[in-house]
This record gives C-alpha cells, sequence and structure tokens, in this order.
C-alpha cells in the first residue's frame, strides 16, 4: 500500500498588526494571505466509488477549509487577544469583521491556529485513514510558516 500527501490551496485577506514590532508590521496593514493544507492517507480502491483513486476530494477539501477558515478569516482584521487599546478601538466600528486570537497574530501563530481549528475536524470525520500532515500559511509571496502533524 502506498502512502499519499494531497494538498490543496485557498486564498483569503485580512489585516492585523504585530504590536511590539521594530519595523513596519507594528503598523494595521494586510495580506494575501495562501493557506496550504497536505493531508496523507491512502488511496480509496473501493469500485465505482466517488471517490474511487483519490486520497479526498479536491472539492471537498475546499468545503471543510471554506467552511472552517477562509469564511471566517477573509476580510477579517486578527488582533492579539492582548492587545487591548485595538480590540476596543475596533469595537467603536458596526459590523467590523475582527478575529481575537490567542497570542501575536503572527504568520506563525495564524497557521497554528488554523491547524488546530482543522485538525479535530478531519479526525472527528475521518478518524485515522486521513491525517492533517501540514498546514502551510503564506504571509507573503515570499514569507511564510509551516504546522506539521506530530504523533505522540
Amino acid at each position: 500500500m502506498h502512502l499519499f500527501h494531497i494538498t490543496r490551496r485557498l486564498e483569503f485577506d485580512a489585516g492585523h498588526r504585530i504590536p511590539n514590532h521594530h519595523g513596519q508590521c507594528r503598523h494595521l496593514h494586510g495580506h494575501r494571505y495562501q493557506l496550504e493544507l497536505t493531508l496523507q492517507g491512502s488511496i480509496n480502491e473501493t469500485d465505482g466509488a466517488s471517490d474511487e483513486g483519490m486520497v479526498m476530494d479536491f472539492g471537498l477539501i475546499k468545503e471543510i477549509l471554506q467552511k472552517i477558515i477562509i469564511d471566517p478569516w477573509d476580510h477579517s482584521f486578527f488582533v492579539a487577544d492582548s492587545d487591548l487599546d485595538l480590540i476596543q478601538f475596533l469595537e467603536t466600528i458596526p459590523n467590523h469583521k475582527t478575529t481575537i486570537i490567542k497570542g501575536v497574530p503572527t504568520a506563525e501563530n495564524l497557521a497554528k491556529n488554523a491547524f488546530d481549528l482543522l485538525a479535530p475536524v478531519i479526525q472527528e470525520q475521518y478518524g485515522k485513514s486521513l491525517i492533517l500532515h501540514q498546514l502551510r500559511l503564506y504571509e507573503t509571496p515570499n514569507c511564510w510558516a509551516d504546522v506539521f502533524y506530530e504523533s505522540n
């Protein structure tokens, strides 16, 4: 039996700031993020199945990513839970889409947050037959953070 890694990429736009950063990132700004979800599993060999010959249908991966990450995060502004001044300010803007995260909204923390949101969904729906192997979050075309599955 062969083990495969398959990857689906989606994009979203969002803003953030790194409050204590010594450079430009301390200011409010935005990015065109790209999120890659890599799953590990075996090919479905069930004759006549809709996903025969696949680890998982790429369209289904898109549906999961869309529901769990893209819809809630797209055109949102990420704020650290400790950035109380910014949280208070954003609350004054009617219907503002703010996403408060634990820790500073760096590429690393956002990738970890996305992984932690997606891994239980994959586990719950597919058990051990499919593993969220890696999540890569591009903050820019040249800068990204990777999070990997770690078996206990």
